[in-house]
């Protein structure tokens, strides 16, 4: 099916208080520019130098998160331009990426990534983490970033009900972290294999690739 068939179909079946990251890491700018071509702004990347390419040769209305793990010293390559940050997960990476948004006197909108998947792999703060993180002292360091949300990953598993789980729980600190910040508005949960539950359980922001584009080609 067209990449456009794809994404209409995706859009029709989701609420429209619900962002649709298309998820285009290792596709080709074709592909990228037909999807932008049928409506699709929102595109993440997992990998800067790609997405920085990327951003170099595509239309500059495009907006570009980076949904990947993150490097400390790749963050100034995509500082100029990256419109979210998904997968914030230290408190030494926000620092750093306050330090590069400053040098072009942005601030850069990032998630925080929780852990809530049970496989150790997965990147991401516990819940005490949090706590720390969004407390007024250490908010009020970070004058060229803003914490807009929070965002995880459920366990890889066939097991619908362990996923929903994951989800509730990432969103009851959801709540809680909107009780100290009540400006946060992004709830990122859910990818193009439990992107359903994922609303279901209080996403607002989903990451589709395969869906969209097809199987991914890593050679």
């Amino acid at each position: 099916m067209p990449i456009k068939d794809n994404l209409i179909k995706i859009k029709e079946s989701i609420p429209s208080h619900v962002t649709l990251v298309a998820v285009s890491k290792t596709k080709p700018l074709e592909d990228i520019m037909e999807a932008y071509e049928a409506g699709q702004r929102i595109f993440g990347e997992n990998k800067i130098q790609e997405m920085t390419q990327k951003w170099e040769k595509l239309p500059k209305d495009i907006q570009w998160h980076m949904i990947g793990h993150i490097q400390r010293n790749k963050v100034k390559y995509m500082a100029e331009y990256v419109s979210l940050i998904h997968g914030v997960d230290s408190l030494k990476l926000l620092t750093e990426i306050n330090k590069q948004a400053k040098k072009y006197d942005r601030v850069i909108p990032c998630l925080l990534q929780i852990h809530i998947a049970e496989e150790t792999t997965k990147f991401g703060f516990d819940a005490s983490e949090l706590e720390h993180i969004i407390t007024p002292s250490t908010l009020a360091q970070l004058t060229h970033v803003k914490i807009v949300g929070l965002m995880g990953m459920a366990t890889f598993t066939q097991d619908t009900q362990q996923i929903r789980k994951e989800f509730k729980h990432l969103r009851s600190l959801y709540e809680k972290a909107k009780n100290k910040l009540p400006y946060i508005s992004i709830l990122s949960m859910g990818m193009s294999g439990d992107y359903k539950i994922a609303i279901e359980e209080g996403s607002s922001m989903i990451r589709v690739g395969s869906s969209i584009f097809g199987a991914r080609n890593y050679h």
